[in-house]
């Protein structure tokens, strides 16, 4: 018996975002036009004929606001400004402006659940009283026992140690402690503060009223606290990823959404994304709610194995926690958080040729499914992770865990453009804010345009027919027989995806072929392979 799942469809062009492939771009890792060594963006603007060619709906630049770079762009100090690493104001109205000549939406990371130390609000803070206005913006708190010398909780900070750092007055004498989730540098906001609501509010309307498509809400999930603050259950335990841990997932955050939700609903045709990390599908379906969260960010394919059974349970739970309450699925296999998907889906080090065809399937896969598609940049290269040494890393999570957590920083390497020695067209300086490996010389854009058998040319074989073919219609996904370690399922319009995670070649499902992500052995589909079918005409 066959298993159906019904998404929410809409045909008006406000509903771009329903069906949309969003391109992520790590604006420091996608192109430098300055030289600095750092992406820009003018680089952005550079490559819009890139993205348009590969065939995008839409981007989603990760932080540009003004910010220390603390946490590279997720500290961010004045969020109605662009940081001067990336360029001003003036870049961003060119991009939005040239990026809709060229029909791709735009869309920004919003950071509202904390502030950089250095914002105005947390200096002001700092010099103010306990109990002050000003502290109340942020969750300044007595510490405990006698002298105040413990943090008021056990709370621990995603990169790692104590979630809160106290404070010292103008005589030196430690005082009060503030909440931080992240980084000491990233004071989190008291949204039981209306004046920390309304600011988001005027800041949101800045960016629309420049053109903005959207955002994708950082942390979307921990904006509200619990009242109490009370301890965690398992001291020390850096990230839970549970609809039990009391930093995140408290039920007041949906009253926030809904008035995010209500502030885009001024603006139609803009759509937001929500960083959800829950793990019941009760949980994630609330935040996309019809009047909180147009999409969250789902990311159960991201982070399962290279199995047919995990593959289809991620799916599978994803679709039904959406149309539980009408809302669009999203999918995305990588992002500047996790591991890129050639590197994780590599038995082992050695093994990338295996990642890099799995990957390659898994392209296919996501990109068969009804709903929005995140590609984050360089995926569609197949590119690994970057492996940067140990003395090159400025993640601050290798930092704060004491180096005993190697941070995210493999998985910004930036993307390689153009020749045969690094930085490859990234930049002209070769002191980039990362090292480029030189083996990624086979990787570059320029390489993998001039062969029809790359991955780029994969993407863009597939997003034309993805566009194109009436096969890719209907919001409901039909699952098929198949062999053990293999998958398959079909699309109303008639596409029919099958993915082949076992070691041996198998039998194709009746159908014909529309695209392999390699080619077939004596007309069957090998292992680490994906394809795409269509009814046969007549047939």
């Amino acid at each position: 018996m066959s298993e159906q799942y019904v998404t929410d469809a809409a045909d008006n062009d406000d509903a771009w975002w329903r069906d949309a492939v969003v391109y992520q771009v790590y604006p420091r890792s996608f192109s430098d036009c300055t030289g600095d060594g750092v992406g820009d963006l003018a680089g952005v603007i550079d490559k819009l004929g890139y993205l348009e060619l590969l065939g995008v709906d839409a981007i989603w630049l990760s932080p540009i606001m003004r910010s220390p770079m603390a946490d590279h762009g997720y500290d961010v100090s004045d969020p109605r400004d662009v940081d001067p690493v990336f360029g001003d104001l003036a870049d961003f109205d060119r991009l939005v402006a040239e990026a809709h000549d060229r029909d791709i939406k735009v869309t920004m990371d919003l950071v509202p659940n904390h502030t950089s130390d250095q914002h105005p609000w947390f200096a002001q803070a700092l010099v103010a009283a306990p109990g002050s206005p000003e502290r109340a913006r942020y969750y300044f708190r007595d510490g405990r026992g006698d002298d105040g010398s413990l943090p008021p909780n056990n709370w621990t900070s995603v990169f790692g140690g104590p979630a809160w750092s106290r404070v010292v007055d103008a005589d030196g004498t430690p005082e009060q402690w503030y909440l931080h989730l992240f980084a000491p540098e990233q004071p989190d906001l008291n949204f039981d503060n209306p004046e920390v609501l309304d600011d988001l509010r005027t800041t949101m309307r800045f960016w629309l009223d420049r053109g903005i498509d959207g955002f994708r809400i950082d942390v979307s999930h921990g904006m509200a606290k619990p009242a109490g603050l009370p301890d965690m259950d398992r001291p020390g335990e850096v990230l839970r990823h549970t609809d039990d841990d009391p930093r995140f997932n408290d039920d007041g955050v949906h009253e926030i959404h809904r008035a995010i939700r209500a502030v885009m609903d001024e603006y139609p045709g803009t759509a937001n994304v929500g960083e959800v990390w829950v793990s019941s599908n009760e949980q994630f379906a609330r935040y996309v709610r019809p009047d909180e969260l147009h999409l969250g960010f789902n990311f159960r394919l991201a982070t399962a194995d290279f199995d047919a059974a995990d593959v289809r349970a991620a799916i599978t739970e994803s679709l039904a926690a959406t149309s539980s309450v009408g809302a669009v699925p999203t999918w995305t296999l990588s992002n500047h958080d996790v591991p890129r998907e050639v590197t994780r889906y590599a038995p082992d080090a050695a093994s990338l040729a295996v990642g890099a065809m799995r990957a390659r399937a898994m392209a296919l896969v996501e990109l068969a499914l009804p709903g929005t598609v995140f590609v984050y940049n360089g995926a569609e290269l197949g590119l690994p992770d970057g492996d940067v040494p140990d003395e090159a890393r400025v993640d601050p999570v290798w930092e704060y865990s004491g180096h005993t957590d190697r941070g995210r920083d493999d998985c910004r390497v930036p993307i390689p453009w153009e020749g045969t020695e690094p930085p490859f067209g990234f930049s002209t300086n070769p002191n980039t804010w990362l090292p480029i490996p030189a083996s990624w010389a086979g990787l570059t854009v320029e390489a993998q345009l001039e062969d029809i058998f790359s991955t780029l040319s994969l993407y863009r074989q597939a997003l034309e027919l993805r566009y194109a073919r009436p096969e890719f219609s209907g919001d409901t996904v039909d699952w098929y027989g198949a062999p053990d370690g293999c998958l398959a399922f079909r699309r109303p319009g008639g596409l029919i995806c099958a993915l082949n995670a076992s070691p041996a070649p198998i039998p194709l499902p009746p159908g014909q072929v529309l695209l392999v992500s390699t080619p077939l052995e004596e007309g069957l589909l090998p292992p680490n392979t994906a394809a795409w079918l269509v009814p046969v005409p007549g047939a």
